[in-house]
């Protein structure tokens, strides 16, 4: 902490971590929740101010969630690096993969469990949604946990804009994912054919008759 308050604002870790949740969630909402319309058969019906149909609030609400599980993710990741450090680089890989799969996995069930009784987000099939749904929602934090850990975790500082063009390229890489399961797995749910995008287009590409 005191050697973050010798640094310029642009320089301190907090500012850092902040800027590249901010990117990482403002493209997860404003791009990626059309998945969760699409794929999921979640829909928002709460009167709001919308983005690309998705609500203002979220991008709120999002930041805040996010970057409190990154931050846990970052302190459990750094736990299990130091325990494992005796061992052989294989295996610590293998307990990192494991574990980030186990922690992605289990908070996206908890925040689909904790907003399961909110009256505004409508889900087809709420046991879908907890199960495989929350597996879908993992895919997120299966790219983002290992590459948020990277930020100044080496001696080599990381600028700003480093910071930035890192979270657009995992926002890039979660967006591939999804849309290979959109294409190749489908909808978990039936979708109504109001809600349903073409298969060579993205989510978010509505398509008009």
């Amino acid at each position: 902490q005191e050697a973050d308050n010798n640094r310029s604002l642009k320089d301190r870790y907090w500012v850092k971590a902040n800027v590249w949740i901010m990117v990482f969630s403002y493209v997860g909402n404003y791009f990626l929740t059309h998945y969760f319309f699409t794929v999921l058969g979640a829909s928002y019906t709460f009167p709001s101010w919308r983005m690309n149909n998705v609500p203002h609030t979220t991008f709120l609400l999002t930041h805040a969630c996010f970057l409190f599980y990154h931050m846990a993710s970052n302190i459990t990741l750094r736990k299990l690096r130091h325990s494992t450090a005796n061992l052989s680089m294989s295996l610590q890989w293998l307990f990192e993969v494991a574990w980030i799969l186990a922690l992605a996995y289990f908070i996206a069930y908890l925040e689909t469990l904790a907003i399961s009784n909110f009256p505004y987000y409508e889900f087809i099939d709420r046991d879908i949604m907890y199960t495989v749904g929350s597996l879908f929602y993992a895919l997120y934090f299966l790219v983002s946990f290992p590459m948020f850990s990277r930020i100044d975790e080496k001696a080599e500082k990381w600028s700003l804009s480093r910071v930035a063009i890192d979270a657009l390229g995992a926002a890039m890489l979660v967006t591939i994912i999804l849309d290979l399961w959109r294409i190749f797995l489908g909808p978990i749910v039936p979708i109504p054919e109001s809600r349903q995008c073409a298969q060579p287009g993205l989510a978010w590409f509505q398509v008009h008759t």
